[in-house]
């Protein structure tokens, strides 16, 4: 058991390391002032939103798109309406604004096509869309106003062909939902700290912007078309392999998409083990290793905690440890959630490390050799 403590006590000080380097890597991203570049609004943006079942949520998300302050007359909204059977077509087709668009996903699925579902909608939608700029985002995501005309003006400025912009998490009306918003904090400042100086790609669908130019460069989704999730991050993987001095984060609270949390344990959990079902899908080594590596320090802690039942020694050496844990990782954290304007969740980070460490063993593991739902989908 010793020798044990001894490797944990390692990998502890390595986790350090890299939680140390994720937050200085995050304070160093420059903050997009779109009010100080002078550049004239004339590209023409489609803005892409899968949907499926999404009945309670689809009208929010187009009215905070019409009230963008970029100009609507070079916007267009397509929605893919992904095999529905509430009334999210129906929802959608009640607007008479010209600049929404409804595609009916089925109409253009053949009966092999069984996995990727979210991925073919982006990819019919672009094969119709007119747009230079393509931005995906959710259906049940809201946008702030300026959103479209900061994503515009930074890949302008930038050149970009790939953007990954920042998400947060609204709700935090129960336990659930207070902890999915600091994990996603989490994540999003993993995500900023890593696209930002060139580690690894990240990024999450509800808010990504890229030319329609550098897809077709990467033929789109092709060679990940089997595989159900990562049309976000296989995305930016491709993409990144092909212009690698061209993928950024855009940092810049104007651009700021706001989600909702899983509404129950269960889906939160279906919804992780989905993103974690990837993990081995990534080409780049270094994010396969570092998640590898997060995965293994975790397990090491439960296996301590497990261990503590027989010998109340290991109890205290276990605190003691998930207590130097919360201390690395609190103040990267917490820079994060002060830029999303959600410091004030800090005060639950210690409590809810426990269920942190046991969430990120079970989706690990289950990503990788369990089943998954998504959408009344059931994918191995």
């Amino acid at each position: 058991m010793h020798i044990f403590f001894y490797i944990i006590s390692l990998l502890l000080f390595g986790y350090g390391i890299l939680i140390d380097y994720y937050r200085r890597s995050w304070n160093k991203i420059p903050l997009f002032d779109f009010s100080s570049v002078q550049q004239q609004n004339n590209t023409k943006v489609t803005i892409i939103i899968p949907a499926r079942n999404e009945e309670n949520n689809i009208c929010n998300c187009l009215e905070s798109i019409l009230k963008q302050t970029y100009p609507l007359a070079l916007m267009e909204v397509i929605v893919v309406n992904d095999h529905s059977t509430d009334c999210t077509e129906e929802l959608v087709s009640s607007y008479k604004n010209p600049i929404i668009r409804l595609i009916n996903l089925q109409e253009h699925m053949s009966a092999s096509e069984t996995q990727a579902f979210k991925k073919k909608a982006i990819e019919v939608a672009i094969e119709q869309s007119s747009g230079e700029l393509i931005v995906t985002t959710d259906a049940d995501c809201l946008a702030p106003a300026d959103w479209i005309k900061c994503l515009v003006l930074f890949h302008n400025q930038q050149h970009a062909a790939f953007i990954a912009a920042p998400v947060r998490m609204t709700d935090q009306s129960s336990l659930l939902s207070i902890f999915q918003s600091l994990d996603f904090i989490t994540l999003q400042g993993i995500t900023g700290a890593s696209v930002y100086k060139k580690i690894y790609p990240m990024c999450n669908g509800a808010n990504l912007a890229y030319s329609k130019s550098a897809f077709e460069a990467v033929n789109g989704f092709e060679g990940i078309n089997t595989i159900s999730s990562g049309d976000d991050m296989l995305l930016m993987q491709k993409m990144n392999k092909k212009f690698p001095e061209k993928i950024y984060f855009l940092k810049t609270r104007d651009a700021i998409v706001s989600t909702q949390p899983a509404a129950d344990w269960k889906s939160f959990f279906q919804q992780r083990i989905r993103w974690s079902s990837k993990a081995d899908k990534y080409d780049n080594q270094k994010i396969f290793l570092t998640l590898l590596f997060v995965y293994a320090f975790n397990l090491c802690l439960i296996i301590f905690f497990v261990a503590a039942c027989w010998n109340i020694h290991w109890l205290f050496i276990f605190i003691m440890l998930i207590t130097a844990k919360t201390i690395a990782e609190f103040g990267f954290v917490h820079t994060v959630a002060i830029f999303f304007g959600q410091g004030y969740l800090m005060r639950y980070f210690f409590f809810l490390q426990p269920l942190h460490i046991a969430y990120i063993v079970i989706a690990g593991t289950m990503g990788k050799f369990g089943t998954y739902e998504w959408k009344n989908r059931k994918v191995k």
